[in-house]
């Protein structure tokens, strides 16, 4: 093989990330569940030998992508490459060795070429319902959240392990679409897989070794020298939220080093007895991203950069929760640990970290019986309220940060539904004032017309606890949910009915401001 010069390098590099881009949108388009197919609740990557993620796709959501750099090193550990085979495939949605519940299957797949493993694909999705309780935080420990997968092989040299498939949709409400969901991810990964086998034969490369070398440290010393710029020290902030039994705190340390940043959150709450406890990889995975938006939001993503980085919780705490709390309402509190990372940044670097926004996704997940057809239906609504007011600009409305998951249309939504929107709307004055504003959340009614009562499962925060502005800005709204016709208030989180004829109206939080009002310009 001849020595690449550094150009040919960077194209190589550019073609690794088409690939992965082009295999996470055949995962999206061929989706069996909404929250995947509309709104892009994945990931997908390309990974070397010694399972470091080299590349990953666009399309995608921090929880998944960096919790899935971490999963194809267990893949690895429990079936050492040498015993791996062409056409095989493997599963499974360990909550502390993948995604972080149970609702997310990570599948990886061996590539090789000309009879050499020469890398893997991984990629990850939600599949809306795996028995259980259901996607909701009222479990009070694994078992009851759904059917845990540990690692397996869901395809054996070409061949499909029907007993392993059989097993899935018995323990599903929905097994048409878990089954295609997982046809999906296997899709996908295959996509990436002939790219992969074509870009190696168009490069003349036996292998990825020589440009994963490169892309590893080439990405690790650009995270370094945009820390290098930073000014060093410990930097300590807390962030209190609803949770369930009783408000949690958030508390981190952020050490700044000439070597990388080290996030430490002893002092954070203890875990809940519900399904709201984040797994350390699931913590990782959002304190690292909220790190290198406003350290290194330049670097590409991959096991080079991510290595800049270390994150600690202690064991027992609602962010390092051990096997089998419940955790499959994880989202909820660790999508705001970016905000918790920029309360301790923005003494070190205030012009780059913005006020708190809603953060944590606001996903209304409904399931029930449609009286006219008898079928089953279980579905998530992806809402989003507004983002915090940046350093120079206003907020997002409407937008999800960190997770990027778009929400879901309506139309889709009322087609494959016996439920009706009456209201979609931006919640007007609902984001911070400042000289900056917060982003404004939304306002959204939704009748129950299955005949039946139905359950909400609702996992929502930032109803006691709403985002608060920074530098003299006003916090944000914070969010209720009630049923429209009886005015009844309902709980922020655990399964709720909703009366046939009812009306949902959901009201998500605004952004944060920024900055003294006074100083807005007019």
């Amino acid at each position: 093989m001849r020595h690449a010069r550094p150009l040919e390098r960077q194209i190589q590099w550019n073609r690794l990330l088409a690939i992965v881009e082009e295999q996470a949108q055949a995962l999206l388009r061929t989706s069996f569940s909404t929250i995947v197919r509309e709104c892009g609740d994945l990931s997908a990557g390309v990974f070397d030998l010694k399972g470091r993620m080299l590349a990953q796709a666009v399309t995608g959501t921090p929880g998944h992508v960096n919790t899935m750099a971490e999963s194809v090193g267990h893949f690895c550990a429990w079936l050492p490459p040498a015993r791996m085979s062409p056409g095989d495939v493997y599963v499974t949605n360990d909550p502390w060795k993948g995604t972080g519940h149970l609702n997310d299957f990570v599948v990886m797949t061996p590539v090789f070429h000309r009879r050499r493993l020469v890398a893997f694909f991984a990629a990850t999705s939600h599949v809306m319902d795996v028995g259980g309780l259901g996607f909701g935080p009222d479990g009070r420990d694994l078992f009851m959240e759904g059917l845990s997968v540990p690692f397996l092989k869901l395809v054996d040299r070409g061949e499909v392990n029907a007993t392993l498939m059989a097993m899935l949709k018995a323990n599903t409400r929905i097994p048409v679409e878990l089954e295609g969901d997982l046809y999906s991810l296997v899709a996908s990964n295959d996509v990436g897989a002939r790219r992969l086998v074509e870009m190696l034969d168009e490069f003349r490369l036996r292998d990825l070794s020589t440009l994963a070398g490169h892309i590893i440290a080439s990405s690790h010393a650009a995270v370094l020298k945009e820390i290098a710029r930073v000014p060093k020290g410990r930097f300590r902030s807390s962030l209190t939220i609803d949770g369930k039994e009783s408000p949690i705190t958030l508390a981190a340390t952020v050490t700044i080093a000439a070597n990388g940043v080290t996030v430490d959150y002893s002092g954070t709450s203890p875990t809940s007895s519900y399904g709201i406890n984040v797994p350390l990889a699931y913590t990782t995975a959002y304190t690292v991203f909220g790190l290198h938006c406003a350290l290194a939001r330049a670097v590409p993503n991959n096991a080079g950069s991510l290595a800049a980085y270390r994150v600690t919780a202690p064991a027992g705490c609602i962010l390092n929760p051990e096997r089998p709390r419940a955790v499959s309402s994880r989202h909820i509190v660790g999508q705001m640990l970016p905000d918790v990372v920029f309360g301790c940044l923005r003494q070190a670097i205030p012009d780059r970290v913005p006020a708190e926004g809603t953060s944590c996704l606001w996903m209304i997940t409904v399931r029930g019986e449609d009286a006219k057809t008898g079928s089953r239906f279980a579905t998530t609504v992806v809402t989003n309220g507004g983002t915090g007011a940046r350093p120079g600009a206003d907020g997002l409305s409407a937008t999800a940060y960190p997770s990027g998951v778009r929400g879901t249309p309506v139309e889709i939504v009322e087609s494959m539904t016996p439920l009706i929107f009456w209201r979609k709307d931006l919640r007007p004055q609902s984001g911070g004032d400042g000289e900056w504003r917060g982003g404004d959340g939304l306002e959204v009614e939704i009748e129950n017309r299955s005949g039946r009562p139905l359950d909400l499962l609702a996992a929502f925060d930032r109803i006691e606890h709403p985002p608060r502005g920074r530098d003299g800005g006003g916090n944000g709204a914070a969010g209720t949910l009630s049923l429209k016709n009886s005015g009844r208030a309902l709980a922020g989180k655990g399964t709720q009915q909703i009366p046939a004829g009812e009306i949902l109206a959901i009201r998500t939080p605004g952004g944060g401001g920024l900055g003294d009002p006074a100083r807005r310009r007019r």
